[in-house]
């Protein structure tokens, strides 16, 4: 189900201005604090009137100023999953589970639906408890779990995970790559955290002072360091669609074929075939100009360099295509000065096995 949006909009002393055309999938509204993605959320979820926009969603017209078209909120079917749950204390999960489910317009397969919905997200556990006794993570997933049962054309989740420590988001993640995998429902994800966006996203648009700086698939926004928010652009480099194929060189490993290259990874409990996402930082890839030996990295792979851009201070962005796979370096000026690297060089990415994301 295809997003179109074109916005221009003021707020006091914030203009916003973004045009876009997302197809289905994970789209993530990336920025800083104050870039203007919860508003754009907002705007697309009819919470807030645009100074002017168009907004069509699955050849729906949602908002056309220049007609005065401006479905309400409830006429738009859009789930929305704050950064706070916002679960009904009074309710049990049970109950505001069903709360979902009374807006849910698919009355005849809700009971299959709800029974999907709680596998899903792991919850059926916690159906006769209260929200006071649930951890984040768990009422984050209760509060998914009730837009879901809305039966929504969209969902929209903002900073879901802003709220909660690394135990709690690393105990979430897995259930937001099953939704996006499993539940069919398109979704624009709001965060300012390069991991979570390079783990779930199908397309990136990022957002900075109400202007869309940059907008496409994953693989290449995110190696976009210069438009990243100062403390994210450590997290900037590649994310790589693979495959498990079984035991790696060492029963302590495992081997992952991407499109052109077969990866070392700490190994992983999972069947072979399964499908994962590595996000390679380019602070932890290594160029070298001849093929190195006596290494304790297990990932070296011959390439060619496409770009070399300065990323500020003394560093300096060297892109690599490996047979496919489009690696980012980041390196002192003076080692790309001392390597006398260029565009169309031939030369080996180095890549230790820790430095994977699981994704």
């Amino acid at each position: 189900m295809a997003l179109y949006l074109d916005i221009d909009h003021r707020q006091g002393d914030f203009a916003l201005t973004a045009k876009l055309v997302a197809q289905p999938g994970v789209l993530a509204l990336f920025g800083a604090s104050g870039a203007g993605k919860s508003t754009l959320a907002n705007i697309l979820a009819g919470l807030i009137r645009p100074t002017r926009a168009r907004i069509v969603l699955g050849g729906e017209v949602l908002t056309d100023t220049s007609t005065g078209i401006h479905l309400p909120p409830h006429r738009r079917r859009i789930g929305y999953v704050f950064q706070e749950s916002r679960l009904f204390p009074h309710l049990s999960v049970r109950q505001n589970l069903g709360y979902g489910r009374w807006f849910s317009l698919d009355r005849e397969t809700s009971n299959t639906r709800f029974e999907q919905v709680l596998a899903m997200l792991a919850i059926g556990p916690l159906l006769d408890r209260a929200p006071k006794n649930l951890s984040g993570g768990e009422k984050q997933r209760v509060a998914i779990g009730r837009a879901l049962l809305s039966n929504p054309r969209l969902l929209i989740m903002d900073e879901p995970l802003a709220s909660l420590d690394q135990v709690r988001k690393d105990e979430i993640l897995p259930h937001l790559e099953r939704l996006r995998d499993e539940a069919l429902v398109p979704i624009v994800y709001v965060s300012h955290s390069v991991p979570e966006v390079a783990r779930l996203a199908t397309t990136v648009a990022v957002l900075g002072a109400g202007q869309l700086l940059a907008f496409g698939p994953v693989s290449d926004v995110l190696q976009l360091s210069d438009l990243l928010p100062a403390l994210e652009r450590g997290e900037a480099g590649a994310v790589i669609e693979a495959v498990l194929e079984g035991d790696g060189a060492h029963s302590s490993l495992s081997s992952l074929r991407s499109s052109g290259n077969r990866w070392q990874v700490p190994r992983l409990a999972l069947p072979s075939g399964a499908r994962l996402r590595l996000h390679v930082r380019a602070r932890d890839v290594m160029i070298a100009i001849g093929k190195p030996e006596g290494l304790s990295a297990l990932n070296v792979l011959e390439g060619r360099i496409v770009s070399i851009k300065r990323e500020g201070g003394d560093s300096m962005d060297v892109a690599v295509d490996c047979t496919g796979d489009r690696l980012l370096a980041r390196l002192t000026r003076a080692s790309a000065e001392r390597l006398r690297l260029e565009s169309g060089q031939l030369v080996y990415a180095v890549v230790k096995a820790v430095a994977f994301d699981k994704g």
